[in-house]
């Protein structure tokens, strides 16, 4: 590392792909270029994970320096042992944490490494029988950390409910790269021609596929001309496949799996629909904006309050069927209303949410802690 530059440490867990997060944290060292700050990545995963792969992948295209660290054990002494070599090969002296068990390693290493801790929180969503446990440990660690940034404005309430200082507590949304996500031809929207309603995300309950399922379902009962597409992995897969193939008109209902090529994904849909009970700010609804794709999103969590109904997005309450179904209706049936919807949404992404304004405020975090 260059003379007078500071060292960042990323930590992460990670099983399969990852998820949003994984897009922000590989392209945070690329952008650090010009600063004092020199940041490295390091993704704790399980031994021969296939999924490890892709995101070495997708940091290789990002210019991101990337270890991995295989780890058997829930607390490893010998991933411990690597973290603190590591640390002390790159001059490490901001550790920024990215879940539960890279802040308890920061707070475990910090007085034998002189750290300070700074962490992102990016949400909690995914309930398991450990969730409990995860959330136990969170709350400790979040307390004494030195920095803590949040994603929303959720987050942000239920840091202070847990007891992280308001003073060490930072808001800095999601952000993506504005030149990469953007539109190169118009999407053709004459009458007659099928709308792919789209969805990205983990194939989990918490996505709400199955309500966004019955709910495209019944507006191609009605006579809609509609398409779904959903695109991820999870471990609801298999149950989403046999709703899909119980439905009365499967062809018009897609998985499509993994998609490395998020840009023509985006570029495919006529509609994008965040049908989450639980979210913070996902990436997929900055992406979608970006790419100029008319939105419905849930209320849940962070959507409430960032995205601006009428404006730049649709919103409707979570967890119902006849919501999703409406708000589809209206984008499907109202072409004004899409191509307005899309023309905001683009212009607030450029505005308020490229990735360069994102780590001009990160910068800050690590101007405060050193």
């Amino acid at each position: 590392m260059a003379a007078g530059r500071v060292g960042v440490l990323h930590v992460r867990i990670a099983t399969g792909a990852g998820g949003g997060p994984e897009k922000t944290i590989v392209q945070s060292p690329r952008h650090l270029a010009g600063t004092r700050y020199d940041a490295r990545v390091v993704y704790l995963h399980a031994p021969g994970d296939p999924g490890f792969a892709l995101i070495e992948e997708r940091a290789r295209a990002a210019g991101c320096p990337l270890v991995g660290i295989p780890e058997r054990l829930p607390i490893s002494p010998r991933a411990l042992a690597r973290l603190s070599a590591i640390s002390r090969e790159h001059g490490a002296r901001i550790w920024h944490g990215h879940d539960y068990k890279s802040n308890l390693y920061g707070v475990l290493l910090r007085r034998r490494l002189g750290l300070k801790l700074v962490t992102t929180v990016h949400g909690w969503v995914k309930h398991t029988r450990k969730t409990p446990l995860y959330y136990a440990i969170d709350r400790w660690t979040l307390r004494r950390h030195d920095q803590v940034v949040v994603v929303s404005e959720d987050l942000r309430a239920r840091c202070l409910e847990i007891g992280v200082a308001p003073e060490r507590l930072t808001l800095i949304e999601n952000a993506i790269d504005t030149d990469a996500f953007r539109r190169r031809a118009p999407r053709a929207d004459g009458a007659g021609r099928r709308l792919c309603v789209g969805a990205v995300g983990r194939l989990s309950d918490e996505k709400g596929f199955l309500l966004l399922i019955e709910a495209v379902e019944r507006l191609v009962a009605e006579g809609l001309d509609l398409e779904l597409a959903i695109a991820g992995e999870g471990d609801q897969e298999a149950e989403l496949r046999a709703r899909i193939a119980a439905a009365r008109e499967p062809g018009r209902l897609r998985l499509l799996g993994f998609q490395a090529d998020t840009v023509a994904l985006f570029a495919g849909f006529d509609l994008f629909c965040l049908s989450s009970l639980r979210e913070g700010l996902p990436n997929v609804v900055l992406e979608a904006m970006a790419m100029e794709v008319p939105v419905l999103a849930t209320r849940s969590g962070g959507m409430q309050a960032f995205a601006r109904d009428g404006v730049d997005a649709l919103l409707c309450d979570p967890g119902s069927v006849d919501e999703l179904a409406d708000g589809l209706r209206r984008l499907a049936t109202d072409p004004a209303l899409r191509a307005g919807l899309a023309r905001a949404a683009r212009e607030r992404v450029e505005r308020e949410h490229s990735f360069a304004r994102r780590m001009e405020h990160m910068v800050t975090v690590y101007d405060r802690v050193v």
